[in-house]
């Protein structure tokens, strides 16, 4: 399990080091140290540095190549420093390592390696000026650029910025980041270490899990078993507006392919000749309907309800006139673990907002995207998506235990009372009509026979992302369709349990 932090948490546990002894000069020398063991190729290089620390650990750097025998220059963004920085750059200088201040003469595309050591996490506001200059021309330099901690203009927070450097390889000193795995980070990190120098944590950690870390809800299964002990699931969804028969089956085989024992797909009756002839494995319930969307009929609900471990609502299902009627019955009344995605999220933002800490289920897992967040949030979309974790954890706080958030993004954060995960799989090729819905089928397959919790709602967020990664090799970013991810399903979780 990878650890990432919040700027704050990192400061906090950095001064905190510091108070307890460990002289700020002798860090710096170890991030720099660290970070130029963590590249074992350095070759010609060009150190970028800023006004603070960072760029103290830029200097280091510069010495560690120097005194191994390297060839090196430094580039100052501004003849500034911090006060440890100044120390290590007059080092430089005794060494008589040769620097200049950023200018339009400034040529990067000779260097085999360049060193961006502008900012550190504690970043903030817009790239601009001089340095956005030096930014876009170290980009376009084609050198291995090496990203001291988080990549310059990115956010340590929120992973977001309009112009930052792209590196090849992202050295994250101590912890990794918030940053590291949220907003704009698959875009800018080509791949991404961590090193220890010896700070401890003081403050809340997010996990990051990796692949052994589900080999309990992956294990392998014993042949003396039948359907009945992997779970009864069904899944709710569907109008004559949008009747997407293939999608509605995709999230069963979705949630099949996941591994629960049987899944039951619910639609309005005006669909279901459309939706049959596509469910192989599936079997259909038919719920009445008016003007092609679910009426609320409370035996024909508990009639679906009955005996399921998980159930899914609100893919595809529009906006009949009773969805908030049949969402409100089921969160008081169904006792299993209920999933809310889609038209089931924009129903629930229209009922009662206590109405989730009054329900008789085991567990409920909202899986949002940002805007529909706002929904049943109230937070501007800004707020979530420049603080996604903290975001996630406020909304959380009233909640009384029942509720699991599941917030999708480049990087997936997933929430409940006890911990805070980020999954880091996932691609462009998913950014397609449906993939939300294939994340659903995985995700109440799995619910059919895990105990619902932070982790397994994890585990189906990262094999949706890595089917969809293999999809994405196998077709291409542009041709991807959620279907690709729902074939790829298996080759997630075979690899996956190559890591238990």
């Amino acid at each position: 399990m990878k650890v990432a932090v919040s700027n704050k948490v990192m400061r906090i546990s950095d001064e905190n080091t510091i108070k307890c002894g460990t002289d700020s000069k002798e860090l710096m020398l170890r991030a720099g140290r660290g970070i130029f063991k963590a590249y074992g190729n350095w070759g010609n290089t060009c150190v970028v540095c800023g006004t603070g620390n960072n760029g103290g650990d830029g200097f280091v750097i510069a010495l560690a190549i120097h005194e191994n025998g390297g060839n090196c220059r430094i580039v100052l963004v501004e003849d500034k420093f911090s006060e440890d920085g100044r120390y290590y750059f007059e080092k430089c200088v005794e060494k008589g390592i040769e620097y200049e201040i950023f200018s339009d003469g400034t040529e990067f595309s000779k260097f085999d390696t360049l060193a961006d050591c502008i900012f550190g996490t504690g970043f903030r506001g817009k790239v601009s000026g001089n340095v956005e200059k030096c930014i876009e021309r170290m980009n376009k330099s084609g050198a291995y650029i090496v990203s001291a901690d988080i990549n310059s203009g990115i956010s340590g927070d929120s992973g977001l910025g309009d112009i930052s450097v792209i590196s090849d390889l992202t050295v994250a000193v101590q912890f990794y980041k918030l940053g590291h795995f949220i907003g704009r980070s698959k875009d800018v990190m080509k791949s991404k270490k961590c090193i220890d120098i010896g700070i401890s944590l003081m403050g809340e950690k997010v996990s990051v899990p990796e692949k052994a870390d589900f080999k309990d809800i992956l294990r392998e299964r014993e042949n003396n078993c039948h359907k009945g002990n992997f779970g009864y699931t069904a899944i709710i969804g569907g109008c004559r507006e949008y009747s997407g028969a293939v999608k509605l089956s995709n999230m069963a085989l979705s949630a099949l392919k996941s591994g629960c024992g049987v899944t039951k797909l619910c639609v309005a009756e005006s669909v279901s000749s459309y939706v049959a002839p596509y469910l192989l494995e599936s079997t259909l319930f038919v719920m009445p309907d008016e003007d092609g969307s679910m009426i609320f009929h409370k035996e024909k609900i508990n009639l679906l309800l009955k005996g399921t471990a998980a159930v899914s609502c609100g893919m595809g299902w529009g906006n009949g006139k009773d969805n908030g009627k049949i969402l409100s019955y089921i969160i008081e009344n169904y006792e299993g673990v209920l999933i809310i995605d889609a038209d089931g999220i924009n129903a629930l933002s229209k009922l009662d907002k206590n109405i989730l800490s009054r329900t008789s289920c085991k567990k409920i897992i909202l899986t949002p995207h940002p805007l529909e967040f706002s929904r049943i949030s109230g937070y501007e979309t800004e707020k979530i998506l420049s603080d996604p974790v903290g975001s996630a954890k406020e909304y959380l706080k009233d909640k009384n235990g029942k509720v699991i958030l599941l917030l999708k993004g480049a990087g997936t954060v997933i929430a409940g009372e006890k911990e805070v995960f980020i999954t880091d799989t996932g691609c462009a090729g998913m950014a397609t009509a449906g993939s939300g819905d294939v994340l659903s089928g995985i995700l109440t397959g799995l619910m059919g026979y895990c105990e619902p919790d932070e982790l397994s709602v994890s585990c189906a967020a990262y094999i949706s992302g890595l089917a969809g990664e293999f999809a994405q090799e196998s077709v291409g970013d542009i041709c991807m369709t959620s279907s690709d991810t729902v074939k790829s399903i298996h080759l997630a979780v075979k690899e996956l349990r190559k890591g238990f």
